[in-house]
């Protein structure tokens, strides 16, 4: 079923509800088409959220409701309620989570992005390998101009796993000029599990290393998520409680 059907479908349901409603409460005809037209509004910014949601290729479902504090004490909630306003993307400012694997940038990544979808935003999420295999796949076929424009449209382009993997020197230009076309004017963030002093291991040339680096930490957030995985501390807990 398509998202107009499941509208349309959704949208008389409500109506059925507020002339139930109206007739129980005795609302006026005025009173009734404003309680009408306002569930419609609502249904339709709901389905723009999610279809927005949906074109960020988000791996899997975050929420920042989730997200245990408690568990990592390095993240400071107020940062993060602060960064779930979206000021930040107005501003076209950029945000960096450094840590080890397990301390939740992966989830803070996908749930502030959830929430800048939600809140109007244009986003997309992509990984660093995934991001520079398809600059180069662009690139073969002639048409890395329009990719990287592509990519310099979205509000917020979100790049995980940064650090992981060692970029050849064309891979890592590439990924250069998709921050250079961002740069100041439309957001980014990413998750890397490597500090800034080791990203010469993934960007061998050291001037575009200090270059992207550079692009990525100028007004941008920075948040350390520390090294203890609370994944791994979790997964321990529940065994020993006997949870699979």
């Amino acid at each position: 079923m398509s998202d107009d059907a499941a509208g349309v479908q959704e949208l008389q349901a409500q109506a059925a509800d507020t002339i139930a409603r109206a007739e129980r409460e005795g609302l006026s005809y005025a009173g009734f088409l404003a309680e009408l037209l306002m569930a419609e509004c609502e249904d339709r910014d709901r389905r723009r959220a999610e279809r927005r949601i949906r074109a960020a290729h988000f791996p899997r479902e975050k929420s920042l409701r989730d997200f245990d504090y408690r568990a990592n004490p390095n993240v400071d909630p107020a940062v993060i309620h602060n960064l779930a306003t979206c000021d930040w993307i107005t501003k076209g400012y950029p945000l960096c989570l450094i840590g080890d694997s397990g301390t939740g940038k992966s989830h803070l990544l996908i749930g502030l992005g959830t929430a800048a979808a939600m809140a109007g935003y244009r986003v997309r999420y992509t990984t660093a390998a995934s991001l520079v295999n398809e600059l180069v796949e662009a690139a073969d076929d002639k048409q890395l101009g329009k990719a990287i424009a592509r990519y310099g449209r979205v509000d917020l382009l979100e790049i995980d796993e940064l650090g992981y993997l060692e970029l050849d020197r064309r891979g890592a230009e590439m990924l250069f000029q998709v921050l250079t076309e961002r740069e100041e004017k439309n957001s980014i963030a990413i998750a890397s599990n490597e500090a800034f002093t080791g990203w010469s291991k993934t960007f061998t040339d050291p001037r575009l290393c200090a270059a992207i680096v550079d692009r990525l930490t100028f007004n941008a957030t920075l948040i350390e998520t520390g090294t203890a995985s609370y994944r791994l501390a979790r997964t321990k807990a529940n065994k020993a409680n006997g949870i699979k």
